[in-house]
């Protein structure tokens, strides 16, 4: 297993090598480096510093250390060799690798300010992980499971009449056989969702229609047909739930005080929109919270097996309920 997953990282890393390495390559290759030399190509070292961490990036068991480390010493070799012919060809001086290269300076160094941010932020109390307990009952101790029916069909065939036949359908079975007289090509499968993965106005809408709702999400080029099948108590305790809950307050905590940073600092700065319209205010802060946030695990992970619905296609909208 150790040989498979140290040839994996050799092989990932030789692809994206034009891309990623060169970002992190010296321009002078006898440049002195960090940390004890232990071996030297063509001038440029590798150092013990590079190897630990390599094992440190690989979550290496204490017992495969020794055969890990050595495979990995010699990725690192590979790595070099070919970041020095890729100098050679002159491969670092490409706009794609500057440009990545520049990004990949600018998030690492952007990373690393906000690291320090992340370590001032204490951990939610027992009363803040209680509350959030208490105040979302339906992700948690009234947490019910939907088990459903999906229907895959082209956008292209949800027609004024195949809405009718839905609003009329006593079943998802109805709307099946309206389809293949119709001969309209369809994918349908079973999937498995709790109330913690839909957003609440679908849950209560669920609850109230309850067996056989069918509704209609867009999804592109492609729409799904969901009937429930049935729904069941799926409740967790705040025990179960304390773990995740914790991780999601911690999650939302990084985002506030990082939203207020760089709050902070942009009404500090001197921004200037030179060949580009300015955004209005609440898209500069969507953008900024997509690009530096750090996703919460879903609360839905404990105890609920996932169908084969995609992830966050509900929330993406919903054309019409029955």
């Amino acid at each position: 297993m150790v040989l498979a997953h140290i040839r994996m990282i050799s092989i990932i890393g030789l692809v994206f090598i034009t891309a990623l390495t060169l970002t992190a390559c010296d321009k002078e290759p006898n440049t002195k480096k960090s940390g004890q030399s232990i071996v030297s190509v063509n001038g440029s070292e590798i150092t013990m510093l590079q190897l630990n961490d390599e094992i440190r990036r690989s979550n290496i068991r204490a017992d495969q250390y020794e055969s890990a480390r050595e495979q990995l010493l010699e990725s690192l070799i590979a790595r070099q060799l070919i970041v020095d012919e890729a100098i050679r060809n002159k491969l670092d001086r490409t706009p794609e690798v500057m440009q990545a290269r520049e990004r990949a300076n600018a998030q690492v160094i952007a990373q690393a300010y906000l690291q320090g941010i992340i370590s001032k932020i204490a951990k939610p109390s027992k009363a803040e992980i209680e509350d959030y307990f208490q105040k979302n009952p339906e992700l948690f101790a009234q947490r019910k499971q939907f088990d459903l029916t999906t229907v895959r069909i082209a956008t292209r065939e949800v027609s004024e009449e195949l809405k009718r036949v839905i609003d009329t359908a006593k079943s998802i079975e109805e709307v099946v056989t309206w389809l293949d007289k119709n001969n309209i090509q369809y994918f349908r499968s079973l999937a498995t969702r709790s109330s913690a993965d839909l957003p609440l106005q679908l849950v209560s809408t669920l609850r109230e229609k309850s067996k056989d709702t069918i509704f209609i999400i867009n999804e592109q080029e492609k729409s799904i047909l969901i009937s429930v099948n049935a729904i069941k108590d799926n409740s967790v305790s705040e025990t179960a739930a304390t773990p995740q809950i914790e991780r999601f307050l911690i999650n939302q905590k990084y985002k506030e005080a990082t939203d207020a940073e760089i709050a902070r600092l942009r009404t500090s700065a001197k921004i200037e929109y030179l060949n580009a319209k300015a955004p209005e205010p609440n898209n500069i802060e969507k953008s900024e919270s997509q690009l530096f946030r750090i996703s919460p695990e879903n609360l839905s992970n404990i105890d609920n097996p996932s169908g084969t619905v995609s992830e966050g296609v509900i929330e993406r909208g919903i054309s019409g309920l029955k």
